[in-house]
């Protein structure tokens, strides 16, 4: 925190000044403990790093990355609207997020090059890799994950995968969306208590050491690995030391990662006047699944527990006990234009994306140092999927909102020859303050999409 000027000038002597005790006192980290639980005072401006600089203008809230993935694409016909533009007539899903109209951009026409596979897609959704489902498919580093490992040293949880779907083990549970760079899957949390718990609880003295030992005895196990690999690196013939350093990049890199958690356990973690959530025991109602999990990942931004979030939503073949609905969402998704499953998919949708403006909401209400949470937060909707009735992976349903961009506008692309979704995710990149202008198979930054 910036100490309070020792000058005498008679401007700077009316600042208000504090003194150190009551600084202190105020400090973000005065809470009491019960049943493991850390209680805070409620924010207030005292505790802003830097509350005291007599120049504010220079403080920056961080910027955010949160990335909705429905793994059963939308209605198409209730989505996109007919005409391109800042004047574009509304649709009745997009009249369900009405009040961020001008603070999102509604695109059509783009999807990701060479990615055709039905259901097989959903993989590549982050990633862009080509050809899902052929018989040498290597999946790549998904956009998530690609920036934590550029900026996720900078919180507690480098970025946090999150899943919504049935417990229940197989297809049905729903696949990962986020790869790390030699395409290997990571699973996204379903629980919410678990992800609090993460984020709230402080264990006491001996389990936070017992979590730094085992940080240790891991990076240990990889020093080892790496005094044996350089013994076996002369016998090797060009290729396999080719391979072997990209193996050893990967080993070096998750090295650093145990360094960083290793000083993240030393630091206490945040504090909430937040309950702990009530996790669901059945999969009957999806939807209410949502709020539990939206109001988890507003706890992640605002606490600063991670700046990267990617959520996949996948509402399964489960019966959701919702009125007017008589099947699962999978089921419904394949309505063969079957106008009574179709309405049924239509109240699920529609459900979902009133949990999502509500979310929006929470976000735009949140105020921050300059702005909303939702000013500094880029909200990615979107899918794998175009039209899961004909397993069509062309014409996405996205839209982008918050995050700093010129919104307000309806991007249309070529609904035959779809723009590259992945030039989309390096415009997010580089909102995002990293200097990258290639992802995958982009072509460039999003054309039409400024910053603000």
């Amino acid at each position: 925190m910036t100490k309070p000027s020792l000058s005498t000038d008679p401007q700077k002597e009316k600042m208000p000044t504090i003194n150190f005790s009551l600084r202190k006192a105020l400090s973000r980290r005065t809470f009491l403990k019960g049943a493991g639980v850390a209680m805070a005072l409620p924010f207030m401006e005292a505790m802003r790093p830097g509350a005291y600089a007599t120049d504010k203008s220079s403080e920056q809230d961080p910027l955010r990355m949160v990335i909705l993935m429905n793994s059963l694409s939308l209605l198409p016909q209730h989505f996109f609207p007919e005409k391109a533009g800042y004047d574009y007539e509304s649709t009745p899903y997009l009249d369900l997020l009405k009040n961020h109209r001008k603070h999102m951009t509604v695109m059509s026409g783009v999807s990701l090059p060479e990615v055709a596979s039905g259901h097989g897609a959903l993989p590549c959704f982050l990633t862009g890799a080509p050809n899902p489902g052929s018989a040498n498919f290597k999946n790549s580093i998904s956009l998530d994950v690609f920036a934590a490992e550029k900026m996720g040293q900078l919180t507690r949880f480098p970025f946090m995968p999150i899943m919504i779907a049935p417990s229940n083990g197989g297809a049905e549970s729903g696949e990962p969306m986020s790869f790390t760079t030699a395409g290997v899957p990571i699973p996204g949390e379903k629980r919410a208590e678990k992800l609090f718990s993460k984020m709230f609880l402080q264990g006491d003295k001996e389990e936070v050491q017992a979590q730094i030992t085992r940080l240790r005895e891991e990076r240990s196990i990889l020093d080892m690995l790496i005094e044996r690999v350089k013994k076996l690196n002369p016998t090797l013939s060009k290729a396999d030391r080719e391979k072997l350093e990209h193996y050893m990049t990967s080993v070096r890199e998750l090295e650093k990662k145990l360094v960083t958690a290793e000083a993240w356990e030393k630091k206490p973690k945040p504090m909430t006047d937040a309950k702990m959530p009530k996790d669901m025991t059945t999969f009957t109602n999806g939807v209410e699944q949502h709020k539990i999990i939206f109001d988890v990942m507003k706890l992640a931004l605002t606490s600063d527990s991670s700046r990267i979030i990617s959520l996949g939503i996948h509402m399964g073949s489960t019966r959701q006990d919702i009125q007017g609905v008589e099947d699962g969402t999978h089921p419904l998704s394949h309505h063969g234009n079957d106008p009574i499953k179709m309405e049924q998919l239509r109240i699920v949708e529609e459900l979902q994306l009133k949990e999502i403006n509500l979310f929006l909401n929470s976000l735009a209400e949140t105020t921050e140092q300059s702005g909303s949470l939702l000013d500094n937060t880029m909200v990615l909707f979107g899918s794998n999927m175009g039209n899961a009735s004909s397993h069509s992976n062309v014409n996405l349903p996205i839209f982008l909102a918050g995050g700093g961009f010129k919104h307000g506008q309806h991007l249309m692309f070529d609904k035959k020859n779809n723009y590259p979704l992945t030039n989309l995710y390096v415009s997010m990149l580089q909102r995002m303050g990293l200097e990258v202008d290639k992802f995958s198979s982009s072509t460039g930054t999003m054309e039409g999409l400024e910053f603000a």
